[in-house]
């Protein structure tokens, strides 16, 4: 099954008076770009938190937010008086540096990380159990929420197949008739110019302008696309990057039917393929 890379979640739990709350956002990218924000407390669980998000996802811009909140009575606010120190000899010595700087208040020091620091009486192995935990269910509905948007791309991107293959068969049929229409153009050029051709001479200018109009191995490349693409939409992997390269050699073929194109209609057909194309390439760029 297909999935998006566009989704979000937010999990909350409670472990011991503590509120935890992760949130996660993603969006479409090439690569799997996270980044992680936590408490200074629980720095120390990033790397695992990191671990699980990459086994779990396998593309796209992923910001993970843990919030974590004490309104326990228990709870205990500690100032630090050391960073606060080197903090504000830092803004003097910028502040000499600039012209009309602006000030800087007691209330903004403390927003500075480590400034504050919260300090609740819960077991560290407990909180550490909760956050991983919570972060499990984030991630489990981030997942979910990428699949059902991922079958929805999916169901668009086989509508706009559908539509190629019906396409494709169009310009088959007209093979005959393009010919046909080419030779009787021949024909009047020829009466025009008030010229005696031998038939057999017209036959084969007409076969060797045939030859030159000549699609078939395009569409017979276009056919297996569409199929090798149906394929790839029923994997149960990432496969936002296969699509972006059948994507290419889709657009490759429907500049070479343009290019070889020399009625109307077949020039508004290889227009609608590339058309289609575009679609299902911006379809194809929020697939992981």
């Amino acid at each position: 099954m297909i999935a998006s890379m566009t989704g979000f979640a937010r999990h909350d739990t409670e472990a011991e008076g503590q509120s935890l709350a992760w949130e996660i956002r993603s969006v479409n990218h090439r690569y799997l770009d996270l980044r992680v924000q936590m408490p200074d407390a629980l720095r120390a669980l990033e790397t695992d938190v990191r671990a699980r998000l990459q086994q779990s996802l396998g593309r796209g811009k992923v910001d993970a937010v843990l919030r974590l909140e004490s309104p326990g009575e228990d709870a205990v606010v500690r100032f630090d008086p050391v960073r606060a120190k080197a903090l504000v000899k830092t803004i003097r010595e910028i502040d000499q540096l600039m012209v009309n700087g602006a000030r800087v208040s007691a209330l903004d020091i403390l927003t500075w990380p480590g400034i504050i620091q919260r300090d609740a009486a819960l077991d560290p192995d407990v909180l550490r159990a909760a956050v991983l935990e919570a972060l499990g269910g984030a991630i489990a509905d981030l997942r979910a929420m990428r699949a059902a948007e991922g079958e929805a791309l999916r169901r668009t991107l086989e509508t706009r197949l559908d539509a190629y293959s019906g396409l494709i068969r169009q310009l088959r049929e007209r093979r005959t008739a393009i010919v046909e229409e080419q030779r009787e153009r021949l024909r009047a050029r020829i009466a025009e110019l008030d010229l005696t051709l031998d038939p057999q001479r017209l036959e084969q200018e007409v076969a060797l302008l045939a030859q030159r109009l000549d699609v078939d191995e395009e569409l017979d490349r276009l056919d297996g696309h569409v199929a090798a693409m149906r394929e790839i939409l029923d994997r149960d992997e990432p496969v936002g990057r296969r699509l972006d390269f059948l994507m290419q050699e889709f657009n490759r073929e429907a500049n070479t039917l343009g290019s070889k194109s020399h009625d109307l209609e077949t020039t508004r057909v290889a227009m609608e393929m590339k058309v289609l194309t575009e679609q299902m390439r911006e379809q194809v760029q929020n697939i992981e």
